[in-house]
Formats: C-alpha cells, structure tokens, sequence
C-alpha cells in the first residue's frame, strides 16, 4: 500500500486502484467529482515533476478511458485537473516512491500504455449540476436541464429554462473562456447543430471565466458524454483532436458581441457594472473582481 496525504487531497495505491480524494479546499471541479477510483488497467503512466517548493504527481490515463478528461480534450488546468497533485516540498519521498509502486505494477500487470475502446471510468455520480456566466446546466441520467439567471439573453429567458432528453443529445462540447473570450457549455441536438452563438442559443451555456465555479460545466458534458450510445473514443476516431461523437461538427465561434470589442466604450461600460454588482452580491472574490476589472479597462 502506497498513500500520501497532502492539503491538495489524498492519493492510495492498492497495486490494483489508485484511489483518489480531493482536499476540502480543492478546486471546485474536483469538489463536484469527488473521490475517484482508477483502475490500474487506465493508466498509462505516472511521473513525479519536481519544483522549487515541492512538485506534482501526475497520472497520465490512456485515451478515451476517462469521459472528465475526453470532455475537457486537454484544457484542465493543473488546480482542476483531479490527475494532478500538488506535493509539498517535505514529502518529496513519498512521492516518489508512490511513482515507483505504480511503475512497478504497470510493469507487472503489462498494462499497455495506448488508447481504449471505451470509457474504463464510470463517469461523474448523478445527478450532476454546474456552469455560470448567464445559468446553470443540470443533468439526472434521463435529461439536461438549463436555467438561466439574471444575466441571460432574452432570447433565453423568454421561453424559461431549457430541457433535452438524452436520447435527443447528439454530442457535447466544453471550451473554457480563455482570455478576453467567452467559452461555452454547448448540447448539440439529434436535428442538428445549431449555428446561433452561445450567448443566445437555448442549449448552450454562456460562460465568461469570471469565477472557478464555471468550470464545473466540464463535469456535467462529462457525465452526458459518458451516458452517450454513440460516443467514439480514441482507438475508433480518426487523427487529430478527440472526437466526442460519431460525427462531431465544426462548434461555432462565440460572437464577437459576446466580449466587447476595444472600442465599445457603452458595453464595457456595462461589463464593468455587471462585475461591481457581482463583487457586491459575493459571488465574486476580491482577487477575481480585481483581475476582471482590470481586463476590461485595458480595453477602454
């Protein structure tokens, strides 16, 4: 039994799971996944990456056999990675030998390092819930529900929330806001994709990168992904980015509305407002007000 303990979370090894639990004040994405079992028949490698206070340990999982990781196609940060760990820099040793216990039951079990015909993680527990920027996705097994809040479109709220059963889910894609621009928590409908930006389509989550809750939305396409019948992973897919369904298509670019260009003095005007009044209801730090705010006057 290999464990080490650390305020980032726990991590134990068995020799057949390593069993993974997140600290209390982990980030909140893997807050919302919880305790995590990866079978070692996952794993394609482990690696201790030294750093001047400590380091990390990393597991790298085979493709396609985890839907978190197949949903986020590799735009996790470390703090949201639930693969990573941060190490302090006493318990360095541990961390090491921790690398060696699963190196030597890879090499033992002769698990093979290359991509998977399916997903070997159950996926995130239902019901699942998460998101921001102007509502929340929800998914129970059966249908995705969205709600928006106060800062939706109207085009959103005139119709109330939104619902989709699975059976009529075609395929999910999640993209970050990075930067200045928006990203998205999109639901592509068996009908079709639909070619309306985020900010005013009824199946997709606006989200603009101004709290680490957003990043929740990853967890709930993860759990759609895993419970899609057409789901191609890595081994059936063809070369270059992984596919998240059987004939994914091109997801349109957020619109340029969507982050006010630099010469839209009105509208980050309003963006600024918008972020004075989510400073003051709590629902953003001092540091993340500070950093948006000073995004936005670069720009003015």
């Amino acid at each position: 039994m290999a464990e080490i303990i650390q305020r980032d979370g726990t991590w134990t090894f068995d020799g057949e799971t390593v069993r993974i639990v997140p600290g209390g004040k982990a980030h909140p994405v893997r807050l919302t996944l919880g305790e995590l079992s990866v079978p070692i028949q996952a794993l394609a490698g482990i690696s201790f990456e030294p750093e001047r206070k400590g380091g990390r340990l990393r597991l790298r999982l085979r493709g396609g056999a985890c839907p978190v990781l197949q949903a986020a196609d590799g735009r996790l940060k470390n703090g949201a990675d639930p693969y990573v760990l941060a190490v302090e820099k006493d318990r360095t040793g541990v961390a090491e030998y921790f690398v060696d216990e699963v190196r030597n039951a890879l090499l033992i079990e002769q698990v093979p390092d290359g991509p998977v015909d399916r997903f070997l993680l159950p996926g995130p527990a239902l019901p699942v819930s998460g998101g921001g920027g102007d509502g929340t996705a929800s998914f129970d097994g059966e249908t995705v529900r969205l709600t928006w809040n106060w800062k939706a479109e109207e085009a959103k709220t005139a119709s109330g929330p939104a619902t989709l059963p699975l059976a009529r889910v075609a395929g999910v894609r999640w993209l970050p806001s990075i930067g200045m621009e928006n990203g998205y928590l999109r639901f592509e409908p068996v009908e079709g994709p639909v070619s309306t930006p985020p900010a005013y389509d009824p199946y997709s989550l606006d989200l603009w990168g101004l709290s680490k809750k957003e990043y929740t939305a990853v967890v709930v396409a993860a759990a759609v992904l895993a419970r899609l019948p057409q789901v191609r992973t890595a081994v059936d897919a063809p070369a270059g980015p992984p596919a998240l369904t059987k004939a994914p298509e091109p997801a349109p670019t957020p619109a340029p509305a969507a982050v006010p260009p630099a010469d839209d003095h009105d509208a980050l005007l309003r963006r600024l407002r918008e972020l004075g009044e989510l400073h003051r209801a709590g629902v953003l730090t001092d540091e993340e007000f500070s950093t948006a705010k000073q995004a936005i006057l670069s720009r003015m």
